[in-house]
C-alpha cells in the first residue's frame, strides 16, 4: 500500500476536505456512490456554460455538443475495452437503461421461452426481467449463489440451461457480499446453450478492469457515479447483437447505432463528466508510469489502485473478523481477496444494523445499513430484508487511518449498545 499515491489521489477529490462543524467525513458510502475529482466537476461546468446546446445544428455550440457526446462514447469504449463508440449506449442509470433494453429484447421472445436471473443480483438487473416474463409468458429460473464460495457456479447454471433458455442475467459483482463472479466462465457456459448474456458490472467498474470482448458476453451495464463520475449509466452491447434490435423510439429519430437507444436530449454536461471520469483514471495510470494509450493507462490504473483497495479490504475484515456475534457475509480467506471487491456487509447478532449505522453516521463516518436492493441475497441468507446489513464500501481514495477509525467505531458502537441491552 505504501507505493500507491494515496495523498496525490485524495487531493483531486474537493469532498474528501469538507467537514462538519469541524469534524472530518469519512467516505465509506461508495458502493451506493463515489465522490468526484475536480476535472469532473469543471468538466460539467465548463460545458453547461460553454456549449449549452441541443444536438444537431449547424452553430458554434450544438457542434460542440456533439463533440462532447462523441468524445463520452470513445471514452466509455475505451474504458469498457468495446470494439467501437456504438457500442456504448449512455442513459439515466443503469436499471432505466436495463428496463428499456429488456422490452427491446423481448420483441424476440415467445411464450414458454426461459430467461435466468441470479439471487445474486442487485433488484435493477433482476425486477426488469421479472415484469417482461409476467408480460410475455416467459418462464423465469432463479439461479442461487454457493454460500460456501460466495459465487454463482457454472455447474449450478449449467443444470438450468435448457434449449428454451433466451437470456442469462448475472452479475459481475455482488453490492452486498463484494463477490466477483467468474463472467467469462459462465458466459461460455450460457452462450454454448445458445443464451444471450446481460452481465451487471455496477458494483465492480469502480475496482477492475473490465474487458467486454475477452468475457464474451453480449451486454455489460455499470453507473458511472459509481467509478467517480456523474450520475448516469451505460450499457455495451456487442455490435452484431444490438444491430439486429428494434428498440422503442420515436418514429422519426435516428435509426443509427447508438442513437436509437439514446431515447430523447442526451445528458450532455454530464456525458462531459464521464469522460473527465474515465480521463482521471487514465492520469492515475499515467502517474503509475504507464505511457501508452488511455486503455493501457486506465489498465494500469486498476493495477495500481486494486492492490491498494485490496489491502485496506484485508484490514477491514480482519479488524471486524475478531468481533464476537459479528458475521461477515461474503468472502473472508485472505487469499481470496482477489476474488472479492472491498464492499463489506455484516450482521450482528441481536443488534439492528441501522442502529450501528446511526451511530457512525453520527459520527461523521458514512455508511449504509438495509437490503441494498440485493432483495435476493438477504432472502437467500434468511436475513430479515426489513433489516438487513451493515455495508462498508472502500474506495481507492479511502486510507488506512480511515479503516482504523472506522474499525474503532465499530468495536465501540456495538461494545455500547451491548451494554444498553445488558
Amino acid at each position: 500500500m505504501a507505493t500507491f499515491p494515496i495523498e496525490a489521489v485524495r487531493g483531486k477529490f474537493p469532498a474528501l476536505s469538507l467537514t462538519d462543524e469541524g469534524r472530518r467525513r469519512i467516505y465509506l458510502d461508495n458502493p451506493a456512490g463515489t465522490q468526484v475529482s475536480q476535472t469532473v466537476a469543471d468538466a460539467v461546468s465548463f460545458c453547461l456554460i460553454t456549449t449549452n446546446a441541443n444536438l444537431g445544428g449547424f452553430f458554434e455550440t450544438t457542434l460542440a455538443a456533439q463533440k462532447v457526446v462523441d468524445d463520452a462514447h470513445l471514452a466509455m469504449a475505451d474504458f469498457l475495452g468495446a470494439a467501437s463508440p456504438q457500442e456504448i449506449i449512455i442513459g439515466a442509470n443503469m436499471t432505466t437503461l436495463t428496463y428499456h433494453m429488456s422490452r427491446t429484447l423481448g420483441r424476440g421472445f415467445d411464450p414458454g421461452d426461459e430467461i435466468i436471473v441470479t439471487r445474486m443480483d442487485h433488484e435493477g438487473n433482476v425486477s426488469p426481467w421479472l415484469q417482461l416474463a409476467e408480460d410475455l409468458g416467459l418462464v423465469v429460473r432463479f439461479l442461487p449463489f454457493d454460500e460456501q464460495s460466495w459465487q454463482i457456479e457454472e455447474a449450478a447454471l449449467e443444470a438450468l440451461l435448457s434449449e428454451r433458455t433466451r437470456l442469462v442475467a448475472l452479475n459481475y459483482a455482488s453490492n452486498l457480499t463484494g463477490s466477483i463472479n467468474r463472467v467469462k466462465s459462465l458466459t461460455e457456459t450460457a452462450r454454448q446453450a445458445g443464451a444471450l448474456v446481460y452481465v451487471d458490472a455496477v458494483q465492480f467498474a469502480p475496482h477492475g478492469l473490465i474487458d467486454v470482448q475477452a468475457l464474451g458476453c453480449d451486454f455489460l451495464v455499470c453507473s458511472a457515479y459509481k467509478f467517480f463520475g456523474p450520475h448516469m449509466g451505460i450499457l455495451w452491447g456487442r455490435r452484431d447483437v444490438i444491430d439486429a434490435l428494434e428498440p422503442y423510439k420515436c418514429r422519426c429519430s435516428s435509426n443509427g447505432l447508438p442513437e436509437r437507444f439514446e431515447l430523447g436530449t442526451p445528458q450532455i454536461e454530464l456525458m462531459a463528466g464521464l469522460t473527465a471520469a474515465v480521463d482521471y483514471f487514465a492520469d492515475l495510470g499515467a502517474a503509475a508510469g504507464e505511457g501508452g494509450s488511455r486503455r493501457q493507462r486506465i489498465a494500469r490504473a486498476f493495477d495500481v489502485s486494486t492492490a491498494y483497495e485490496n489491502g485496506l479490504a484485508l484490514k477491514l475484515i480482519s479488524g471486524l473478523s475478531n468481533i464476537e456475534g459479528l458475521t461477515i457475509r461474503g468472502i473472508t480467506d485472505p487469499a481470496r481477496m482477489g476474488e472479492r471487491v472491498p464492499t463489506v456487509s455484516f450482521t450482528v447478532d441481536g443488534i439492528a444494523p441501522e442502529t450501528i449505522v446511526r451511530q457512525m453516521n453520527a459520527e461523521g463516518i458514512f455508511l449504509w445499513s438495509g437490503h441494498s436492493y440485493a432483495w435476493e441475497i438477504v432472502h437467500q441468507l434468511g436475513i430479515p430484508a426489513e433489516q438487513g446489513v451493515v455495508r462498508i464500501g472502500v474506495a481507492h481514495y479511502n486510507t488506512a487511518a480511515e479503516i482504523d477509525e472506522t474499525l474503532e467505531s465499530v468495536h465501540r458502537i456495538i461494545a455500547m449498545l451491548r451494554q444498553q441491552r445488558s
